[in-house]
């Protein structure tokens, strides 16, 4: 995958640092709630079905990380259910300041 980011871009299929950054499992509301139907709804208008995880697990809080180069954390999001992520304005936004 291209991003054109100059930054290592991390995988963490054992899940070490969604424990670490505090996204553990989520309640029945986080993922069942309004923004999951509507996140769900929008997905499937653009014709892609929802579908689960890499390991099965809905309940897995999702989240996002962005850590520059010095190992500053610039941006730490937790989830509140699979419809509730930063933009990625938000994150081009970050990496550009930083360059």
């Amino acid at each position: 995958m291209d991003t054109s980011v100059e930054w290592p871009i991390v995988l963490d299929e054992p899940k070490a640092l969604y424990r670490y950054f505090g996204m553990g499992e989520a309640g029945f509301w986080d993922i069942w709630g309004y923004r999951t139907w509507l996140a769900y709804f929008k997905e499937i208008l653009r014709g892609r079905w929802p579908r689960k995880g890499g390991d099965g697990n809905i309940n897995q809080r999702g989240g996002d990380v962005l850590i520059d180069p010095a190992g500053i954390v610039r941006l730490h999001h937790i989830g509140r259910g699979p419809g509730d992520r930063p933009e990625i304005q938000t994150f081009l936004q970050l990496v550009n300041r930083q360059n």
